[in-house]
């Protein structure tokens, strides 16, 4: 069982970007912190309760869509040879039932997970090795865009890249458009891209799934705190702290932060800081952006994609948009 690993993921240069991240952000006013530090292998272990709960509808719906229009997915690439890069495959459930729609359309697949947590690409192999033992995998552990870059310099295979969930609702509009541009930068003419846009729907939907009853989606965003203790030696109490999810209406996103409950100091030991809380002070992590179908199509064709179809959930909550490089 192995991995490759890019270079820039050795242990240190993580943490100091991770340092650097932290200090700027809580320098910040209003001070945040990036939704990126989300997913150390304790984080993805939280998401993937997130992705369990009834609340929290896209890990369904996503999975309706593949369940039963995967076989119109694959007919795009029968009968060919595909590296099927997973960019943050997660435990890789959806992914695996589209591989299965795609190996019965003849397709020789061979799976590329991409993600920055070596913990999750172990779990990740291992489960791979239950489901589908005969599957090729061949993850790497970095950046996306520099896994997907490093990848096609290895060989000239068609790639099917797959963003899926609603990470691409984790950034704003500008910062979306940036990342797609890089993600094209990373392929080639004919390779195509499935991307997963959560769709704007009724608001009381949007916060139960982002406040869940669990407790969950809480303990996920407050595990960016214990992330900082654990890895930079700071010392929140993370008894003063609570987790706030809501919706603006003008942006048409959920937003998620951490309100200090208490006047407090925290100091960090990597940064030689300490940073001073007001009561109710927040500090944001999160947006999640919401699409109308037009934002789709118009994205498409900004980043440098044709748009070849949309799948779309019998509520209309969700889609999986398919898109080739121009």
């Amino acid at each position: 069982m192995s991995w490759h690993v890019l270079p820039t993921t050795t242990a240190e240069s993580p943490r100091a970007e991770f340092a650097l991240s932290v200090l700027t952000g809580l320098s910040e006013r209003p001070k945040q912190l990036s939704s990126r530090w989300f997913y150390d292998d304790e984080g993805s272990r939280l998401f993937q309760q997130i992705m369990g709960l009834d609340e929290y509808y896209p890990t369904d719906l996503e999975r309706w869509i593949f369940d039963n229009r995967g076989v119109d997915i694959a007919a795009h690439f029968a009968g060919r040879s595909l590296d099927v890069v997973d960019l943050g495959a997660g435990d890789g459930s959806k992914t695996f039932v589209l591989i299965q729609h795609l190996r019965d359309a003849g397709v020789t697949v061979r799976y590329v997970p991409i993600d920055i947590s070596e913990g999750a690409m172990a779990s990740l192999y291992g489960i791979a090795a239950k489901r589908m033992p005969d599957l090729e995998v061949a993850g790497i552990v970095g950046d996306y865009v520099a896994g997907l870059r490093w990848l096609s310099a290895q060989d000239d295979r068609e790639r099917l890249v797959l963003f899926l969930g609603s990470n691409i609702g984790n950034f704003d509009k500008p910062r979306a458009r940036a990342f797609l541009r890089r993600i094209w930068s990373g392929l080639r003419q004919g390779d195509h891209l499935l991307t997963g846009f959560d769709l704007k729907k009724d608001i009381d939907v949007l916060l139960s799934a982002y406040n869940d009853s669990e407790g969950v989606t809480s303990a996920f965003n407050l595990n960016l705190l214990s992330r900082i203790n654990r890895e930079l030696g700071g010392n929140f109490d993370l008894d003063q702290w609570r987790h706030f999810g809501t919706y603006n209406v003008f942006t048409g996103a959920m937003e998620s932060y951490l309100m200090s409950l208490t006047k407090q100091e925290v100091h960090i030991e990597a940064l030689r800081t300490t940073f001073r809380f007001q009561s109710w002070e927040p500090i944001h992590t999160e947006y999640s952006y919401k699409y109308l179908v037009d934002d789709i199509v118009d994205l498409a064709e900004v980043c440098g994609f044709d748009g070849i179809e949309r799948y779309t959930d019998p509520k209309g909550w969700f889609t999986d948009a398919l898109w080739a490089v121009r």
